[in-house]
């Protein structure tokens, strides 16, 4: 069994890249079978991986989406794919999340041949969104299964289905503490793509990896992955982009936070109102007026 070495440096096999690579990898299908089974709750015998071009290695690529988008032995359609980092939102909660996988997910259920098919024998579709943040706080489970549904539960069709798992939620929930024994395959996947890249987990994922020949499978590749220099340049490159990206937005907001207090700060508004409105401590904006 090919273990992860106790202090070896592994590359997050949540980063949406490696995820990628890691899944669409020749020597990783059976794995990547067991996964898409334990995702949709039935036993997968074959995938077929479809658009598995990575985009090329230039600054744009940053920007893309990576997933992986397979048909199943039985011609159901899974699209699964990593959320990392965490989606910008302008109106609070996750309607950009929610919007971004329902388009996803109605674009692929439509983009199947429909001529001369009936709509009867349309395959079915899934979109599988692993997060690395919670997107139900309030929810007890970390998987979070939905298709459409009357206002009273009662299923219209199970076409299209979106998936979403919380590796936010694994520690919280005391999964990681469980018995491998007792563990689901679902589980395993969830701790083995959560945590695999945190040394103080090392010695549980190597366990799993003893019980379940097919993480021992993703192990190998992950670990030949971490060990690739050129994986490890890009890998390093898109996170000081996203460094970039996220502290640019950061001053960007904050300047315009400064605006509206000096804005406020000529119109003699209130202290207590500017820190109010804007969040700034009463040091700052003493700082401003200043």
């Amino acid at each position: 069994m090919a273990k992860l070495p106790p202090s070896a440096e592994i590359l997050p096999p949540y980063d949406d890249r490696i995820f990628k690579t890691l899944l669409t990898h020749p020597d990783a299908k059976p794995a990547l079978i067991d996964l898409v089974s334990a995702c949709i709750g039935r036993t997968v015998l074959d995938v077929q991986i479809r658009n598995n071009e990575l985009p090329t290695t230039d600054v744009d690529e940053k920007n893309e989406r990576f997933d992986v988008n397979c048909v199943t032995d039985d011609g159901s359609q899974v699209e699964v794919e990593m959320q990392s980092s965490r989606m910008t939102e302008v109106k609070g909660g996750h309607i950009n999340f929610f919007n971004r996988s329902i388009y996803h997910l109605t674009d692929l259920h439509s983009s199947q041949k429909s001529k001369g098919v009936s709509f009867a024998d349309l395959a079915i579709t899934y979109q599988v969104t692993f997060s690395m943040y919670a997107i139900f706080p309030h929810r007890i489970n970390y998987i979070t299964k939905s298709n459409m549904r009357t206002e009273e539960g009662e299923i219209i069709s199970d076409q299209i289905n979106m998936i979403i798992i919380e590796l936010s939620k694994l520690e919280k929930m005391g999964i990681i503490k469980k018995s491998i024994d007792e563990m689901t395959s679902m589980e395993m996947w969830s701790i083995f793509l959560g945590l695999a890249d945190d040394p103080k987990h090392r010695n549980l994922i190597n366990d799993m990896i003893d019980r379940k020949e097919v993480l021992a499978m993703a192990s190998t590749v992950l670990t030949t992955i971490s060990k690739d220099e050129h994986e490890r340049a890009k890998f390093r490159a898109r996170r000081k982009y996203e460094m970039d990206v996220t502290s640019n937005l950061l001053t960007a907001r904050k300047q315009g936070v400064y605006d509206v207090a000096i804005r406020m700060l000529s119109r003699d508004r209130p202290i207590n109102e500017i820190i109010e409105d804007t969040g700034l401590t009463l040091e700052e904006i003493e700082g401003l007026r200043r």
